[in-house]
C-alpha cells in the first residue's frame, strides 16, 4: 500500500529539536521553565497580544476563559453550532446551556444576524443577564465577521471568546485573530498549522486575568510553604519540553501560512474548470485565513458527483480527507440546546469536504491526490 497522506501532519522546522535540549540539559522537565516563559513571551509578538498563558490544550483555555467570565450553572453561553465539539463541551463542563448559532455563507462562520435574533428572543424572556459569554470560532483558519459580532456583542455588553484554534496567523482587518476581543483560544494540537504534540493557549491584553488564568491552571496553589488551596485549580499549564517544541515551530510559523495558503491555491487551480465545486473563501481583503485546511462543497445535482463518492475515493488511495463538521446542533449530546439555524451549516455538512492540506505534501503526493480528483470529476 502507498503511504498514507493526512489531512494535515505534523511538520517540524529543524529548529525544536534545540529548545528540547535545553530541557533535558537543564533538568527542566516539568509543567513550568524557561521554555514556558520564552514560549508565551513569543507567542506575544506572533499575534500581537499583550499577555498569554501557555496551556495543555486549547479546550483546557476555552475553560478557563468561561471560570474567568463567571460562568455557573444556570447561566447561557453563546456558541458557533458548526464548530468542533471542543468549542462547546467546556461550556457543559460549567453546568450552562450552550446556545448554538448557525452560519452566514460568506466565511462559514457564526451569523452576526442570528446572533442579535439569540439575544433579543432571550432578552424577551428575561434570559440576557444569564447570557455570560459568547463563543466564536475561525472556522478552518476563515476569520469571522469580527466586526459585526463584536457590534451585536458591545450592544448588549455580552464578552466574547474568540476560538481561534484553526486559526493561528489568520488576520482580520490587519490584525491577527484571537486580538479582537476579551479572550483569545489558540490550539497547538498534532494536526494544526504548527504543533507542540498538544497544546493550548489563552490570549488577553488584561494581564491580571492571565495572571488568574495561570494560577488556576496551576491546581489554584494558594502562597504557602505547604500546599493549600482555597479554591478548586486544575492541571491545565504547558510542559517545558512540549513549549520547547513549540518555540522551534512559532520560528516557521508565517512559512507554514504561505505554504497552505499555496496548497489552497493549487487546488483552485486544479478544480478551476470542474462545474459544482466550489471553496470556503476570504469574502474580501479585510479577510486573511491561514487555509489550515482547504475545504470545498459539491453541489452533486451540478457536479455529477458527490461529497461521499470522492472521500471513500481517496480513502480507497491511502488519502485522508474529512467531511465539514458536524454542527452541534444535531449532535445527539447537545439535543435540546437553543438553537438558531437557517440551514447553512447543514448543507455545508452534507456537502462539504476537508481536503489534505499539510505543509509536507510534496510533489509525489500532490501527483496522487489530483489522480484522484480528475478520476471522480472525469477531467
Amino acid at each position: 500500500m502507498k503511504k498514507k497522506i493526512y489531512l494535515c501532519s505534523p511538520h517540524m522546522g529543524g529548529g525544536e529539536m534545540k529548545y528540547v535540549q535545553e530541557a533535558f540539559d537543564s533538568n527542566w522537565i516539568a509543567p513550568l521553565g524557561p521554555n514556558v516563559d520564552g514560549f508565551e513571551k513569543e507567542l506575544c509578538s506572533a499575534v500581537g497580544a499583550k499577555h498569554v498563558a501557555a496551556l495543555s490544550s486549547g479546550t483546557a483555555a476555552i475553560h478557563l476563559s468561561l471560570i474567568l467570565l463567571g460562568v455557573k450553572p444556570g447561566d447561557y453561553v453563546i456558541g458557533t453550532s458548526f464548530t468542533f465539539s471542543a468549542t462547546v463541551n467546556p461550556i457543559a463542563y460549567l453546568g450552562a446551556t450552550p446556545v448554538l448559532v448557525d452560519s452566514e455563507p460568506g466565511t462559514w462562520n457564526m451569523d452576526p444576524e442570528l446572533l442579535e435574533e439569540a439575544i433579543q428572543i432571550a432578552n424577551r424572556k428575561s434570559q440576557i443577564a444569564n447570557i455570560k459569554a459568547i463563543i466564536v470560532a475561525h472556522l478552518y483558519g476563515m476569520p469571522a465577521k469580527m466586526k459585526e459580532i463584536m457590534a451585536v456583542a458591545d450592544k448588549y455588553g455580552i464578552p466574547v471568546v474568540e476560538d481561534a484554534a484553526e486559526a493561528l496567523g489568520s488576520e482580520y482587518m490587519g490584525k491577527r485573530v484571537g486580538c479582537n476581543s476579551k479572550f483569545g483560544i489558540l490550539s497547538f494540537n498534532g494536526n494544526k498549522i504548527i504543533t507542540t504534540s498538544g497544546g493550548g493557549a489563552l490570549i488577553s491584553d488584561d494581564a491580571a486575568l492571565i495572571e488568574r488564568a495561570r494560577f488556576l491552571a496551576t491546581q489554584a496553589r494558594d502562597p504557602a510553604p505547604h500546599y493549600q488551596h482555597s479554591e478548586i485549580g486544575y492541571n491545565y499549564r504547558m510542559s517545558n519540553v512540549v513549549a520547547g517544541v513549540g518555540r522551534g515551530q512559532l520560528e516557521v510559523l508565517d512559512l507554514r501560512v504561505r505554504q497552505h495558503r499555496e496548497i489552497n491555491s493549487w487546488y483552485r487551480e486544479l478544480l478551476k474548470d470542474v462545474p459544482g465545486v466550489t471553496f470556503q473563501s476570504e469574502p474580501s481583503a479585510d479577510f486573511r485565513s491561514n487555509f489550515w485546511l482547504t475545504c470545498i462543497v459539491i453541489d452533486p445535482a451540478v457536479a455529477g458527483t458527490d461529497r461521499e463518492k470522492l472521500r471513500l475515493a481517496f480513502e480507497e488511495a491511502n488519502i485522508e480527507s474529512r467531511p465539514l463538521w458536524k454542527p452541534m446542533h444535531l449532535q445527539p449530546v447537545f439535543a435540546g440546546c437553543p438553537a438558531y439555524v437557517n440551514g447553512t451549516s447543514e448543507k455545508l455538512f452534507e456537502n462539504g469536504l476537508c481536503l489534505p492540506s499539510g505543509s509536507n505534501i510534496d510533489e509525489e503526493g500532490r501527483r496522487r491526490i489530483a489522480e484522484v480528483i480528475r478520476k471522480v470529476f472525469k477531467v
